[in-house]
């Protein structure tokens, strides 16, 4: 199985005793599927100084966390873009591959859990919000023609429906708990299946990608649009009717009230009972 880490290196609203603010790293692993136990997924943290922030403390700490771990990273992603150079190159030395990524749930419930109920309790806590990490928005890009779908579909499933998820017949997929996130079993969980005669190549194309969530831009012209990596996007479909649009706009009401959890699935056709992929996400706010 597939390990994963998510990494944040940044100051937080802790002073040390020159007043300057503390660094800190946080890892941690991300759910793998939706019998991912909180409990079970591995953690590590580590404060530093900011005069030893550098690609050389970044490692140290990633070595650290790799003696500690139970299975070392197949791959490390990170979201906060200003930090880039620094964490590649480290994770490049620790020989881990990294990936400029949304998909960093874990993490970002991790440092919200902290900024509310950790860091106010250490001495010389100073109240303040950090700066944005959220980049320009990049147009969104057609998909290639060979992986234009022939058809698609908005439907919703219960979130206890994906407690049986691991049975499922799925080819690439990532997914984890909806309660982990908040969200009861009887919550509606929005998603896209597109249907393809070429799904395999689809999904596979789709596997290669940092899926970030899918999302309706009401922007003209109206599309489904496929958010990538730090900032990329792909459009999915065109709205051009006012039903389909009425359609997005009711996943997306749907979607917020699950947490903002969906999913995107690829199947070849609506008769089929297995899917050649399938990934629930959660569109993160990392503004």
């Amino acid at each position: 199985m597939t390990t994963i880490w998510e990494l944040d290196f940044y100051s937080r609203p802790v002073l040390d005793d020159n007043q300057k603010k503390l660094w800190e790293v946080l890892i941690c692993e991300s759910p793998s599927d939706v019998k991912t136990r909180s409990a079970d997924l591995f953690r590590y943290s580590q404060f530093f100084r900011n005069t030893e922030v550098n690609s050389v403390s970044l490692r140290s700490a990633l070595k650290a966390a790799l003696e500690q771990a139970p299975n070392p990273p197949d791959k490390v992603r990170f979201f906060r873009r200003q930090m880039n150079n620094m964490i590649t190159k480290a994770c490049e030395d620790a020989g881990i591959p990294a990936a400029s990524s949304r998909r960093t749930l874990a993490l970002n419930q991790w440092i919200e859990e902290r900024s509310q109920a950790y860091y106010p309790t250490l001495p010389n806590y100073q109240a303040g919000s950090n700066i944005s990490v959220t980049m320009p928005a990049m147009p969104a890009k057609a998909l290639p023609d060979a992986l234009i779908g022939e058809k698609w579909s908005f439907v919703t499933l219960e979130a206890s429906a994906f407690d049986e998820m691991t049975d499922w017949e799925i080819g690439f997929s990532e997914s984890f708990p909806p309660a982990m996130f908040g969200v009861s079993p009887k919550t509606p969980i929005p998603g896209l299946i597109i249907y393809s005669s070429r799904s395999l190549p689809l999904a596979a194309w789709m596997s290669g990608l940092e899926l970030a969530c899918v999302r309706y831009s009401s922007e003209s012209p109206t599309q489904l649009v496929l958010e990538t990596g730090a900032n990329e996007g792909w459009i999915l479909a065109n709205l051009p009717t006012s039903p389909l649009q009425a359609e997005a706009q009711s996943f997306e009401m749907t979607k917020q009230q699950a947490n903002r959890i969906h999913f995107v699935a690829v199947q070849s056709d609506p008769n089929s009972e297995a899917f050649a992929g399938f990934w629930m996400m959660q569109e993160l706010n990392l503004a």
